[in-house]
């Protein structure tokens, strides 16, 4: 049988093995057990609470009696089954989190995936993501945001998503752990990878898809779709080669512009969908610790702070995104003349920076020149900040324009500027100048707003550095609630990010897995 108990935990108790726990859960338990029963406990959800000055873990325990103190769920690789030649296949566009999740779901129900993506693997694509740090050489297919493990990779792998809208997540996360994450994920209220730890991960995740007889092709562009009589029947290379299989699921990610564009042209529909752009803002760890934790220095023992900020300016939402403690600031563009910033943490969280984007709430009635562009007007909004950015420097360089915050809001060019996680190098440039209004006066408000919520956050000691302009997909492809498929192609599965229905890595691999079993449940039950 088992029993729950909720047990608040110190900072130098969150750390002892279940074992050395077992007697303080026990004694809050309140449990009548027979003294020959076998006890054990484990973790399913913890949650750190810094609101007052005793900082504490609100931890929720199962006590397991008996059998199930020794007893475990399968593991999910060994639901997977071996495919063939005979099996029927799935083609997958993209190896990101959507793609190799759809994937392993495939296997699961004997499917052959047949993995496609534009980028390099894992341990290829470092030379590259080495070459836009240091040198500011971009290759547009292979970057931090395209190659083997999608956006996700090599910018902090946060698992945040708890909504269930897409189903239960449990199973996402024990086969991360089942190919080498921290159990930890398991139980956190906001688990967290690292981009160091990552693409082991991915690798074993590739290694299995391999051994149970999927194949998986890097470096491989598509072009175009092959369709007849409206149903996705295969893909055809940049090289010249065709793919085929039963169905197709897109999974390309949410800066894969140019696919829009090629299915545009082959009058696949497409609509434009809400996004959001604004800056990344920086600022020193100790800044951030000292006003969430009120400790200065931060207790050993606790991790890097993090923090949430949302308000309302003038009818749209302008929030926090993508908040990485202890974090560094990396270039994203997928394109040599533009600037893109996004940021990741290493698992430790031990960079003395925090940055997170901020963010303004783009609505569809918000993007400017939908009659001369369409579908494509967010896309051309995003461009154009980026080229407006890359611009500013004229130095054909990733370095990026950066301003201490009190001189963003007032509109100034700042004197000088502190130092920064972002290698490429940052200058004091007018960042103010490459937004419309509509987002500046926006951006400039709330930065107002969030040095009342946290102290120190709209002082000489943060920075902004531009533009955090890739935070989703300004597209959508559309597709059918029930059975996922688009709107207008039977056995076309637009999936994650970059089809506009997810937003972060756990998002985006449960619903590779959903158009699997959406897949199977249409055409193979």
């Amino acid at each position: 049988m088992k029993y729950t108990i909720e047990v608040d935990l110190l900072p130098e108790e969150e750390i002892l093995s279940n074992e050395e726990l077992l007697p303080k859960v026990l004694s809050q338990a309140n449990l009548t057990i027979p003294k020959t029963t076998s006890i054990g406990i484990r973790r399913v959800k913890q949650s750190l609470d810094a609101r007052s000055r005793k900082i504490i873990y609100h931890t929720t325990f199962e006590v397991l009696t008996d059998n199930d103190a020794n007893s475990k769920e399968q593991d999910e690789v060994k639901k997977l089954q071996k495919v063939g030649n005979s099996s029927k296949t799935l083609l997958i566009i993209g190896a990101g989190p959507a793609g190799y999740f759809a994937a392993l779901e495939a296997l699961e129900h004997g499917i052959k995936p047949i993995v496609v993506d534009r980028g390099k693997d894992v341990q290829a694509r470092r030379r590259d993501l080495r070459a836009i740090q240091q040198f500011s050489e971009v290759n547009p297919h292979s970057n931090y945001c395209f190659g083997e493990g999608g956006a996700g990779t090599y910018s902090d792998g946060k698992l945040y998503t708890r909504s269930l809208k897409r189903g239960t997540y449990e199973k996402t996360l024990r086969l991360l752990v089942e190919h080498g994450a921290n159990t930890r994920i398991l139980y956190e209220t906001h688990p967290h990878i690292g981009s160091n730890k990552l693409p082991v991960i991915i690798q074993n995740i590739r290694r299995t898809i391999e051994e149970n007889g999927g194949e998986i092709y890097f470096e491989t562009f598509v072009t175009s779709f092959i369709i007849k009589n409206n149903v996705a029947i295969g893909v055809q290379t940049e090289d010249g080669k065709e793919l085929f299989g039963d169905a197709i699921i897109l999974a390309t990610g949410h800066s894969a512009r140019d696919i829009y564009q090629q299915l545009h042209s082959q009058k696949i529909a497409l609509e434009l969908k809400p996004f959001a752009i604004g800056v990344r803002a920086e600022h020193p760890q100790e800044l951030i610790d000292e006003a969430q934790y009120r400790q200065k220095p931060r207790n050993k023992l606790l991790p890097a702070s993090s923090y949430k900020l949302v308000t309302q300016v003038e009818g749209r939402g302008v929030f926090s995104f993508c908040m990485c403690p202890g974090g560094l600031i990396v270039p994203a563009a997928t394109n040599p003349k533009e600037i893109v910033v996004n940021g990741m943490s290493m698992s430790r969280r031990d960079s003395p920076f925090a940055n997170s984007g901020v963010v303004v709430a783009v609505n569809v009635e918000d993007i400017p020149n939908v009659e001369k562009y369409g579908v494509f007007a967010g896309v051309k909004l995003q461009e154009q900040i980026e080229k407006n950015l890359f611009e500013l420097g004229g130095k054909n360089l990733q370095r990026s324009a950066a301003l201490r915050i009190p001189d963003f809001v007032s509109g100034k060019v700042s004197t000088s500027l502190p130092s920064t996680s972002y290698i490429p190098g940052i200058e004091p440039l007018p960042l103010q100048t490459i937004f419309p209004d509509f987002i500046k006066k926006r951006l400039q408000k709330a930065f107002d707003d969030f040095g009342k919520k946290i102290r120190g956050y709209d002082s000489n000691n943060g920075i902004v550095v531009g533009a955090e302009s890739r935070t989703s997909s300004p597209i959508r492809i559309p597709r059918d609630p029930q059975t996922l498929q688009h709107i207008q192609i039977r056995r076309l599965y637009p999936c994650g990010e970059g089809a506009g229905y997810a937003g972060g890595i756990l998002s985006a691999a449960m619903d590779g897995q959903n158009c699997v079993r959406a897949f199977v449940s249409t055409f193979l039950i």
